[in-house]
């Protein structure tokens, strides 16, 4: 997949719309997206509306994709290797890598939680350097929702807007 994702993505010759285009394949075949979204949400999932949850989900998908598309970018020659899996319950492996940098730069430890899903395995969690990436967006979810009345539609309004979203 990280070999996919530089060949995918890095070319500087590859319009935005089509690295969009090119990260969100890579998003749907290697990740549970909608797991994740759900997860996030945490409790605020059960007090979500359906069209709530659907504009949410939608939401969700486009942070992503703005955010790691643009990333991509200033990618500059490091390199990805697997270290070792620990299987780490009935569901759940975890990969651990390694993103060595270019100029001697300390390497970035990534941890990759995997799950089963549809007779494959998708990634559910990012860890880097010991932080989980979900439990870090679900904190910042939580804290925005609490801060705007303790409403999902609060959270919503933030995401549309910081995505200058219609959805």
């Amino acid at each position: 997949m990280a070999d996919k994702a530089v060949a995918a993505l890095t070319k500087v010759d590859v319009p935005r719309e089509e690295r969009v285009r090119r990260f969100r394949s890579l998003l749907h075949e290697h990740f549970a997206v909608n797991t994740i979204g759900r997860w996030v949400l945490g409790r605020y999932w059960r007090a979500a509306s359906e069209p709530q949850r659907e504009e949410y989900l939608k939401l969700f998908e486009e942070l992503i994709v703005s955010t790691y598309v643009d990333r991509f970018t200033r990618y500059s020659g490091e390199d990805f290797a697997v270290t070792r899996t620990v299987r780490n319950s009935d569901r759940d492996t975890l990969v651990f890598s390694v993103i060595s940098r270019p100029q001697g730069a300390e390497p970035i430890s990534v941890g990759w939680r995997v799950r089963g899903h549809e007779g494959q395995f998708k990634i559910v969690d990012v860890v880097v350097e010991g932080v989980s990436m979900g439990q870090t967006q679900r904190s910042e979810f939580a804290s925005v929702i609490r801060r705007n009345g303790g409403t999902v539609e609060g959270l919503l309004r933030q995401l549309r807007r910081q995505l200058g979203s219609d959805v």
